[in-house]
C-alpha cells in the first residue's frame, strides 16, 4: 500500500508545465481555467464574438417595422417574426443555398449585402438575385399578418439594408480584451461569409483591423468553418502547430466543431446559456470575452 503511495506521489512530482497545459482547474470565481503555455497564436471568430451582429441585425428590424406601422396598425413583434421565416424559406429555395451553406452566409445577411464579389458564379447570382429576394421576404411578411402590399414590402426590403448599416454594435469588452492579448499573442480573425460583406462590416468599425495579422474571409477562401481545411489554412499562414493555436468563437457548430475536427484547443463564448451539443465539447466555456484573459492567466 505505502508503495502505491510513493508511486502515484512520485508521478505527480514529474508533471512538467507542458502537462500543465492538460489539466482543468478552478478559479475563486468557479471557471474553468488551464494552463496554455504553448499557445502562440489566437484565431478569432468575428460575428457575435467580437462585432454584436445579432444586435444590429435585431434594431434593424425593429427600425423597419416601425416604418411599416406609420402605414398600418400591426404587430411589429410578430411581422419580424414574419419576414424572418419567409427570408428563411425563400433563401433555402434558390440555387445558391448550398453554396451559401458551404461558406456560411445566412438569410439576413441576405436582406441587406450586395454580394459584389465576382470571382465566384454563386455570388453572382446572389448579387442578381438579393433585390427581390429582399422585397418578396418583406412581401410576404406583411401577407402572413394579412397584409396585401407589395409596394411596402419592396420599400422596407430596401430601407433594410439602410437601417443595418447605421447600427453597428461592437460588445464592450471587446477592444479591453484585445488591447490585453496584444503584444502577447499573435492574433488571426476567421470569418465566415462573403468577402464583400465582411469586409464592409470591418469598415464599419476600422478599430479592429489593426489588432489582426492576418484575416481569413471564408468567401475568399473557397470553404467555410467547420471544414479543418480553413483552419488548417489559418495554421499555416502563421506558421505555427495546431498545440500553439487557440480558437475563440461564439457557434458550437463552426467555431467550435471545426477547431475540435482540426485538433485545437479552443475556447466557446457562451453568452446566452445554451445546452452544448452531447457531439460537440469545447476545450473551455465562457459567459463573457472579458473571462479569456483569466483563462490564459495574463
Amino acid at each position: 500500500m505505502k508503495d502505491q503511495v510513493k508511486i502515484r506521489l512520485n508521478a505527480l512530482l514529474k508533471i512538467t508545465m507542458k502537462d500543465l497545459v492538460k489539466i482543468k482547474m478552478k478559479d475563486k470565481d468557479g471557471l474553468e481555467m488551464v494552463k496554455l503555455d504553448m499557445v502562440k497564436v489566437i484565431i478569432f471568430d468575428l460575428d457575435d464574438t467580437l462585432l454584436w451582429d445579432a444586435k444590429s441585425v435585431k434594431e434593424a428590424f425593429v427600425l423597419t417595422c416601425k416604418e411599416a406601422q406609420k402605414k398600418y396598425d400591426l404587430d411589429a413583434e410578430k411581422l419580424e417574426n414574419a419576414v424572418r421565416e419567409s427570408a428563411r424559406q425563400l433563401y433555402a429555395s434558390y440555387a445558391f443555398y448550398p453554396f451559401t451553406q458551404m461558406i456560411g452566409i445566412n438569410p439576413f445577411e441576405g436582406l441587406w449585402g450586395d454580394f459584389t464579389d465576382i470571382h465566384h458564379a454563386s455570388f453572382r447570382q446572389m448579387h442578381e438575385t438579393v433585390p427581390s429576394y429582399r422585397a418578396e421576404a418583406w412581401t410576404k411578411g406583411l401577407a402572413a399578418l394579412g397584409i396585401d402590399d407589395p409596394e411596402l414590402g419592396s420599400r422596407l426590403g430596401e430601407l433594410f439594408p439602410v437601417m443595418r448599416r447605421q447600427n453597428a454594435f461592437v460588445y464592450e469588452d471587446t477592444f479591453k480584451v484585445l488591447d490585453r492579448l496584444r503584444g502577447k499573442y499573435r492574433l488571426l480573425l476567421l470569418t465566415n461569409g462573403a468577402p464583400s460583406l465582411q469586409n464592409e462590416k470591418l469598415a464599419m468599425t476600422p478599430e479592429l483591423i489593426p489588432y489582426f495579422e492576418q484575416m481569413i474571409i471564408s468567401g475568399a477562401f473557397g470553404r467555410g468553418k467547420p471544414d479543418p481545411s480553413i483552419f488548417e489554412h489559418a495554421l499555416f499562414l502563421m506558421r505555427v502547430a495546431k498545440e500553439e493555436a487557440l480558437m475563440v468563437g461564439d457557434n458550437l457548430k463552426t467555431d467550435i466543431l471545426g477547431a475540435n475536427r482540426t485538433g485545437i484547443k479552443n475556447v466557446w463564448i457562451n453568452r446566452e446559456g445554451q445546452t452544448p451539443h452531447d457531439d460537440i465539447q469545447p476545450t473551455l466555456e465562457i459567459k463573457a470575452l472579458s473571462e479569456l484573459p483569466g483563462l490564459l492567466t495574463i
